[in-house]
């Protein structure tokens, strides 16, 4: 039987035993006599309605889930497109140079000149590119999470300088979409919180093991908070100076993580003389 039938006819059912406890009740007011058979029959129908209330609740919950997963996908595909659009519109650009570092020949007199001009033409393309950063995020499978952190990136401080590396194309995950954008949401707007005009470096990593998302997330960090990291996902603790408005991001991030029996690890690095934060999920 088909599936929607089947929970047709099993709503009316319940419809119906809801009418026969109705009557029954009612019943027993006016007779004021008490049958075993129908006490029975009228447990035999509360069992069937709430059943019904629950299968009806169940259903529910998996419409809600199902129309958020929808408005992500809607809301995060959009700039993905428009990542895909500004490169389709490069690659116009991209020819005109092309042109111009294969005729730049005509315009110098030997091959030393020649070498040096073409290298500082090509940097300063490549520096100029600011798409290039994200152009990893095309080839992954999850497109919502793709159009996410593009989205994020895009809007970070001007002077914060991304990174994104991608070491796996199929990402796979046993969570669900709209708490991995929370999650990984929460994570990303830390990073770019933190980061000030010196300290400005943010580096992202996508990858799947074992069926699960890895995502890691390294910011630069000041020297004297380092001994603060075992506290960063301690209810209501915060670093910022309105600490009162903060501190359930992270702590958020870790419960769910925990509820879908997933893993976050965090650790210092020191590059450079620079000192780095990092943070690791596994769902």
């Amino acid at each position: 039987m088909i599936e929607w039938v089947r929970k047709f006819l099993y709503r009316i059912f319940c419809v119906l035993a809801l009418l026969v406890s109705v009557y029954l009740v009612v019943d027993f007011l006016i007779s004021r006599t008490f049958d075993y058979r129908i006490f029975l029959m009228f447990l035999l129908m509360v069992v069937v309605i709430i059943w019904g209330i629950a299968d009806w609740r169940k259903t529910y919950m998996i419409m809600l889930k199902q129309e958020a997963e929808i408005k992500l996908y809607q809301h995060y595909i959009q700039p993905l497109e428009e990542l895909v659009k500004e490169i389709r519109i490069k690659q116009h650009e991209f020819d005109n140079h092309m042109n111009a570092i294969l005729n730049m020949h005509l315009t110098v007199d030997n091959y030393e000149e020649l070498v040096a001009r073409q290298s500082e033409y090509i940097t300063e393309v490549v520096r100029d590119d600011e798409s290039r950063q994200c152009l990893p995020l095309l080839r992954i499978s999850d497109k919502v999470l793709a159009g996410f952190l593009y989205s994020k990136i895009v809007r970070a401080p001007s002077y914060v300088k991304t990174e994104v590396e991608v070491k796996s194309l199929e990402i796979i995950s046993g969570i669900s979409e709209h708490h991995l954008i929370e999650i990984v949401g929460t994570l990303v707007d830390n990073a770019y919180e933190a980061c000030t005009e010196a300290k400005n470096q943010v580096a992202m990593e996508i990858d799947s093991e074992n069926d699960r998302l890895v995502f890691s997330i390294k910011n630069q960090i000041d020297e004297e908070k380092v001994g603060e990291i075992n506290r960063f996902f301690e209810k209501g603790y915060s670093t910022k100076s309105d600490a009162g408005k903060h501190g359930l991001g992270l702590y958020n991030a870790r419960m769910l993580i925990q509820k879908y029996k997933g893993d976050i690890f965090v650790c210092t690095d020191k590059v450079d003389d620079k000192n780095y934060i990092c943070m690791r999920i596994v769902v």
